[in-house]
């Protein structure tokens, strides 16, 4: 059976490692992929950028500046160049020479691990290319089935699945829209990505109806902590919305949190 992203059929809600557990591990890297998983992750969100040689590789970035020891656009160096990068250099040096990983190897490790991969085309200059690199690795990986395609671009997620009928894809928003259901329609994805505040219930139940799935981002527990001060907690509403499957993945940099959350809802599977 494929891989699903909606609760009614995987049979339990999605818990999203966003960039792997990128809290406490080097973000976008095998690490942090390993540690997503071993704190409860079933899927996992990665970003996908290309080298100047036409390789798809896991990065947040357009350059590797933030993440890494090095400096400049990854589309100005060669796949060479980007291995030899230290992706733990600003953790502690247990992580000291972790890798920029490639899509290919982000791909086997979720085949061999049955993870699921929520797959970000971050590549700006050449979008259309990332995609048919990914489409052609997901195929030759056979990942096809447990991968989904995201996006803020919509257009290019249209132009996506009419090359590639066969992709999955997932719209993100940041905003509530009066017709999601429209907007997932008109750029023919399966399912959209809602920031928390922007969640609503009734919203969940018209994407169910028409057969989309969601994932709901939620912030780290020091994020909420400002609500929590005063006076006022989303936690309540949002174990409710998992506990009634209104929501299909919860996705977050702090697994070992949304997990609990999974959890305490009784959707864990």
């Amino acid at each position: 059976m494929a891989f699903s992203f909606l609760v009614r059929e995987a049979g339990r809600v999605h818990v999203c490692g966003h960039r792997g557990y990128s809290l406490h591990y080097p973000e976008n890297t095998l690490p942090a992929f390993e540690a997503a998983k071993a704190a409860g992750a079933t899927t996992v969100e990665i970003d996908v950028v290309l080298t100047a040689d036409g390789e798809p590789i896991i990065l947040h970035d357009l350059t590797v500046d933030r993440t890494t020891n090095g400096h400049g656009f990854a589309a100005d160096l060669s796949l060479e160049q980007i291995r030899g990068l230290d992706a733990g250099t600003l953790f502690p040096s247990a992580f000291a020479g972790t890798k920029i990983p490639t899509v290919a190897e982000a791909l086997d490790w979720a085949k061999a691990d049955n993870m699921g991969v929520v797959l970000e085309i971050k590549e700006a200059e050449r979008p259309d290319m990332a995609v048919d690199q990914v489409t052609a690795l997901l195929r030759s990986t056979g990942t096809l089935d447990r991968v989904i395609v995201i996006g803020f671009d919509h257009v290019m997620l249209k132009r996506a699945v009419e090359r590639h009928p066969d992709l999955r894809t997932e719209a993100i928003t940041h905003a509530r829209h009066a017709d999601l259901v429209g907007v997932l329609k008109a750029c023919r994805a399966s399912s959209v990505s809602i920031e928390l505040d922007m969640f609503h219930p009734n919203d969940a139940k018209a994407l169910h109806e028409a057969g989309f799935s969601n994932r709901v981002h939620v912030p780290r527990p020091d994020v909420l902590a400002e609500y929590w001060r005063g006076g006022r907690d989303p936690l309540p509403d949002l174990v409710q919305w998992i506990a009634d499957g209104l929501i299909d993945t919860i996705s977050g940099d702090d697994v070992p949190f949304i997990a609990m959350l999974v959890k305490r809802a009784g959707r864990a599977g």
